[in-house]
């Protein structure tokens, strides 16, 4: 589970620029809560869930919400690619061609792994420094 403090914010991070889907959402009009169920497109087993509290929370630097994510993809260079494009800054870029850092808009960490083997490691990336923590 992770808390989010906006919905639509959350949903372009998590699906439109990392490319998870919305399989499921749940409105709770007495507790005043949005439960979504995010999962990666080609496996609806592994899910997440984002947690919206309809009269706000406070997250402050992330720790609250959860540690870091893991997310496996197939080509973490063209990932990394289409978030840097997407203005989502990488904190680790991806220099051994296996392991890349982003964080959520919400400040949450997401270590972003190459399924399978590395990458043979390539430029820009090599190059690149640390951006923040992560």
């Amino acid at each position: 589970m992770i808390r989010v403090s906006d919905i639509e914010e959350s949903l372009n991070f998590y699906c439109n620029q990392l490319g998870l889907k919305e399989v499921r959402r749940y409105d709770n009009d007495q507790g005043r809560f949005t439960l979504i169920f995010l999962t990666a497109a080609d496996d609806e087993s592994a899910q997440i869930e984002l947690t919206y509290n309809w009269d706000g929370d406070n997250l402050g630097d992330g720790s609250r919400n959860f540690g870091h994510l893991a997310y496996s993809v197939d080509n973490i260079y063209e990932t990394c690619t289409h978030l840097l494009n997407s203005g989502v800054i990488i904190n680790r870029p991806p220099r051994d061609g296996y392991m890349a850092f982003i964080r959520s808009p919400d400040n949450i960490s997401i270590e972003l792994l190459q399924k399978g083997e590395a990458l043979s490691p390539q430029e820009p990336w090599i190059s690149m420094e640390n951006i923040g923590e992560w």
